[in-house]
Formats: C-alpha cells, structure tokens, sequence
C-alpha cells in the first residue's frame, strides 16, 4: 500500500543549482526532488562537509540497481537528514516491467550499509516504501568495493534481504526517525537486514523508527538480525508486519527454520545480540524469535501478535526466546506469550491488562506509564497505518 499522500513529492520546487555541484550558501549538501541523491552523496563524501539534508518530495531510483542509495566505507561520517515528509521508493514503473519478477520495484535495496561504516554515519527522517523482492547483482565494486576480509562472503542473503534496509559487514550506523513501510523480500528481511557474519562488536542503532506493514517469505519481516551480527533498538514501533508467506526454501533439504510457529516480526539468529528498549510489538505475525544468548528486552509490549496471513500452522506467539535472563519489564499478552516457558512472570507482567493504545499507539493504560514506544512527532501514523493480512498479489 503506498499512501495517497505520499505523492505530494510530485509538488513544484523553486529554481536551484544542482547541490551536486557544491554546498549551498549554509555549507550544507542540499537534495531536491529530480535530483539524483547518489550524486550529491558521493560529492559529499569527498568534501569535508558530511550533512546533506534531502528536501519534502517522493524519490524513485532512477533505473534498475542493487540499491537505491549506498553508503560504504568511502561514505563514512555522513548525515543524511530528511526535511519535511521524504519518501524514497523502491519502486518505478517508468522504468520497470510488468514482466518482471519484483515489479514495479528496481532495486534490491532502498538503503545499503557497506562494509566500513561506523557510528559516525547517520540517517534519519525517511520514510522507505515499495520493495517487492526485485534482485540483481549489477554494480558490485561501485556500491560495495573489494572486501579486505575473507570472512565477508557475498551470498544470496546480500542480494536478497533487507528490502527497506541492507547492512552488510563492518557496518555500525546509526539509524533514526525512519518510517519503513510496506516492504517485500525474499527469503528475509522485509524491512531491515543486518549481515555482519561475525563483526557485530559495534551494533547498527534504530532510535526512533517505525516498522510496519512489512513481508517476508521466511525470516524477520520487520527486522532480520542474520547470525554473528548485532542491533540495538530504542523507542521502536513493529506493527502489521507478517513472516512465513511461503515455504521455507533456503535451509537444507528436510529442515524448515521455525516450521511450526513461524517467525517474528523481529528475528534473532544464533550468535548475535540484540538490546531492545521501550519498544511496541503489536498485531505482527507472531512478535520476537531469538535464538540468541546474547540479548536484552526492556520495558517493552507485546500485544496480540495473532495476525494472519503465514503458513505456519502453530498458533501465534509473543516471544519465542531461547535465552529470557534479560526480559524485564515487559508486558506480554497473546495466544502465546512465552512459546518456551523462559520469561519470568516475576520479572515481567504476563497476560497484560488492554494498553489501550490510542492511533499513534501510545498506551492510554496507566499500568504502561514507563514502557513501549512513544511518537517523536517525525511521523504521523494514518488510520489504516497496518493491515490485519499480507497483501498476496504483491508477492512475485
């Protein structure tokens, strides 16, 4: 679903120079809709002027790629800034196929994170839309140049998950205020995939996001943290998004991953580690499966994570977590809240009372004073901000 308002990115603009060019008069890189923001951030790489500010409109790829935008190594230090209500799709039927598989979108990624990046790198106050499983593997020493270690393979995994968001690597970012909707991949990682392959001392950092309404055939539709890797999550919103939308087609022959209950809206391989803190899951195909032992949940709700739409034939479940030693303060109600029996009700608040969430789901209820997601103005959720089932057609 692309929301209707979204297209005032088609708005006039006034004149301006091309901010490939240099920094504007405030000594800052500027983007305006027909811009082509690779450029300007790649002119903002080389310069010692890191901030680039992208201005209120809708962007599309302007042609078939891996990814809409990337930041490697060579990016580092750069602040991408969205002003105003900014839209990056995935998705450009002008220059698209109907007979293509992924239609209409022409990347595998809207945003990548290459190997290199630290945490001086950060992005915010984007909204990320219309990636449909479209994959190719073009471009490959531009947006992501040789790898020093062998250690980081690229495998199907790095072409094919993370429709909104791809981190591959040595790759820290830290990722703010963004809206990452209705995104398709497959296998995983409809909204975000986070490959490190065993470089995870220095977690990605979501502050602020929102992940809705996002698909995926297996793993992770909101979020897919890939073994040996690692994120931190504060004040984040999943909601609406649904995993399992087919059979699981990339374990070994005879094995599927999670093959009775499915998989969350967040999924934590073995070997990472994952700090999530005043954050909302609610009315996902299922909420959290981790099988980490390296993990914390804080303060945060887990509420009727029963949507449909998976193949999974199990019921639905709040949290399926291997290791539950870090689950404090969380209020969890579902058909199943604690799928292995490792969450302490002492600890926790189990078979929670309504939080009462109001539209822009801040619990009205007095006993969530302290805990879940709260709204930093950046987006405004509308009425029909999640759907209760994936939306099949889309799905190639």
């Amino acid at each position: 679903m692309i929301l209707a308002f979204v297209l005032a990115g088609c708005m006039e603009t006034t004149s301006h120079e091309p901010a490939s060019i240099r920094p504007a008069a405030d000594g800052r890189f500027h983007v305006y809709p027909g811009d082509d923001v690779q450029s300007v951030l790649n002119a903002a790489a080389a310069s010692d002027m890191k901030q680039v500010i992208i201005h209120e409109g809708a962007y599309r790829a302007p042609a078939r790629r891996q990814a809409f935008i990337w930041l490697n190594a060579a990016h580092d230090g750069i602040h991408l800034t969205g002003e105003g209500s900014v839209v990056l799709h995935a998705d450009n039927p002008e220059v698209s196929s109907a007979t293509q598989p992924g239609y209409p979108a022409v990347v595998n990624h809207i945003l990548y994170f290459g190997d290199g990046i630290t945490s001086a790198t950060r992005v915010s106050g984007l909204r990320l839309t219309g990636a449909n499983a479209f994959v190719t593997e073009s471009e490959e020493t531009e947006i992501q140049p040789e790898l020093a270690s062998p250690r980081l393979k690229k495998t199907r995994f790095f072409y094919s998950d993370g429709g909104g968001i791809k981190v591959f690597g040595r790759s820290s970012p830290v990722i703010e205020q963004l809206d990452i909707v209705d995104n398709y991949a497959s296998p995983c990682g409809g909204g975000v995939s986070i490959e490190h392959l065993g470089f995870s001392d220095n977690p990605v950092v979501f502050r602020d996001c929102i992940f809705r309404n996002n698909r995926c055939r297996i793993t992770g539709s909101g979020v897919d943290v890939l073994p040996g890797s690692s994120a931190q999550f504060f004040n984040c919103l999943f909601i609406g998004n649904i995993a399992n939308l087919g059979t699981d087609d990339v374990s070994d022959e005879g094995f599927e991953y999670n093959k009775t209950h499915g998989c969350g809206a967040l999924t934590v391989f073995p070997d990472s580690a994952v700090h999530a803190e005043r954050c909302t899951f609610a009315f996902n195909w299922n909420g959290v499966d981790d099988k980490s032992r390296r993990n914390i949940y804080r303060d945060s709700i887990f509420w009727k994570n029963t949507a449909v739409g998976g193949v999974s034939p199990g019921e639905r479940y709040e949290l399926d977590i291997l290791s539950a030693v870090n689950v404090r303060g969380c209020f969890i109600h579902g058909q199943i809240n604690d799928l292995r029996e490792s969450i302490s009700s002492e600890q926790n608040t189990l078979n929670a009372v309504d939080p009462e969430f109001d539209s822009q789901f801040v619990p009205r209820a007095t006993e969530y004073a302290n805990a879940g997601y709260r709204p930093t103005g950046r987006w405004t959720l509308p009425a029909d901000s999640f759907s209760a089932e994936a939306d099949r057609s889309l799905i190639p």
